[in-house]
């Protein structure tokens, strides 16, 4: 039962993870274009205007994106209580691959909105 709840905790780190650091760069962007802390891109590090602008886009996509992942991680752990070790560790292995592919894609509604409203130089168009 201990691997269960240890794998229920370890896979809803991203999620909440998501809800978290998404409210954070959406509400309180970095202030200064930096390697380390905000959405970091080539393109969204041109200028402070592209960092803000994907800090806050991103931002926004990541705490929905979070919010909806919650819930389903959640429900789709409860079948797997009481299950071998190995099926658990499976299963949790699978939901956070996917729930990391889905942090991935994340990436590219942002650059999409990056490239619609800046030019490549980072002008606002």
């Amino acid at each position: 039962m201990w691997f269960w709840w240890f794998m229920f905790i370890c896979d809803l780190l991203i999620p909440l993870l998501m809800i978290f650091a998404g409210r954070m760069m959406w509400k309180y962007t970095p202030k200064n274009i930096n390697g380390v802390i905000g959405y970091r891109t080539s393109r969204s590090m041109k200028n402070i205007d592209t960092w803000k602008f994907a800090n806050k886009h991103c931002g926004k996509l990541w705490c929905k994106i979070g919010k909806i992942m919650l819930f389903p991680s959640v429900i789709l752990h409860l079948p797997f209580y009481g299950r071998s070790i190995e099926v658990i560790g499976t299963f949790g292995a699978i939901l956070c691959t996917i729930q990391v592919i889905i942090l991935l894609i994340s990436i590219l509604p942002t650059e999409k909105a990056l490239r619609r409203n800046f030019t490549e130089d980072g002008v606002h168009k």
